[in-house]
């Protein structure tokens, strides 16, 4: 389990020039503290990017990943279920600051 703590974001709504998709998407980028002793722990830092979606059928995340923050690598670890939890609530509590 990735025990994580989220730090801070930036978020911006993604717009649908053609209104193809139905409701809302927002790009999140989530600033992540590790314990030094997670495998995930990297001292260049570590984000992840969520693409939330606020539509008729509810709220979700349709597209997630970790990466890290010095250089942008995208990380091979996905979130456990409590983790993605974790990450739709604070997603749904900040999208519409943007």
């Amino acid at each position: 389990m990735i025990h994580l703590n989220i730090t801070g974001h930036t978020v911006e709504k993604l717009e649908d020039p053609f209104g193809l998709l139905s409701g809302d998407r927002y790009e999140f980028f989530l600033e992540l503290e590790v314990d030094e002793e997670d495998e995930l722990y990297s001292e260049k830092g570590i984000g992840l990017r969520a693409i939330f979606v606020s539509d008729e059928k509810g709220e979700k995340i349709t597209n997630s990943y970790l990466y890290e923050q010095e250089n942008e690598k995208v990380l091979d670890f996905a979130l456990e279920e409590d983790e993605e939890a974790l990450i739709l609530a604070y997603c749904k509590e900040h999208a519409k600051e943007s």
